[in-house]
């Protein structure tokens, strides 16, 4: 195994259509999310998958137990890949994520999923924060259009305004096409 590992972060049914919470591009982010997959997994990389769980009967999305809190097909686990379950934003939060990193000797993470305005930014600033290499692969991450006082923000807006940041101080932001040709 190497050093670095691919956290692929809540790419979950609920958010592609027909689930309960979809969030915009996400089967593009689920497809080249799955071509990271499979690079980490020729590589022999360790592969950590997350997902999230609300634990509330008025759970919006999410609802333990349902299936649309279950892993997509396009990134299905393999037996030996561990699945963490996190019922808050941060994957590192309340779970055994960062023991297990250390565990297998990881300095680099790889991070992919939704949402990016979420649980991506809150997982990347954390990784960053536990003195890990971050390295966000931007279009394999997903964001949901908001709104604010009114002011209606597009998915896409929503998006960079998190993506911009991330890279000026907690990660490395990339494309999967630069990501995979680089190898890192």
């Amino acid at each position: 195994m190497t050093k670095t590992a691919l956290v692929l972060v809540d790419i979950q049914n609920d958010y592609f259509e027909g689930g309960d919470w979809p969030v915009a591009r996400m089967d593009e982010v689920a497809a080249n999310s799955a071509l990271l997959l499979e690079d980490a997994r020729t590589r022999g990389r360790t592969v950590i998958h997350i997902r999230h769980e609300i634990e509330s009967d008025q759970a919006p999305f999410f609802k333990a137990g349902s299936a649309g809190a279950q892993i997509h097909s396009s990134v299905k686990p393999r037996t030996g890949e561990p699945v963490i379950v996190k019922h808050r934003p941060n994957s590192f939060h309340g779970t055994s994520l960062q023991a297990d990193l250390e565990a297998a000797g990881i300095s680099d993470v790889i991070i992919c999923g939704a949402m990016s305005q979420m649980c991506i930014d809150a997982t990347a600033r954390a990784a960053a924060d536990f003195g890990y290499v971050v390295t966000v692969v931007e279009d394999a991450c997903g964001a949901k259009e908001q709104s604010f006082n009114g002011i209606h923000v597009p998915a896409e807006q929503v998006h960079a305004a998190i993506m911009a940041p991330l890279a000026m101080t907690y990660a490395n932001v990339v494309a999967t096409s630069v990501f995979l040709e680089n190898g890192k």
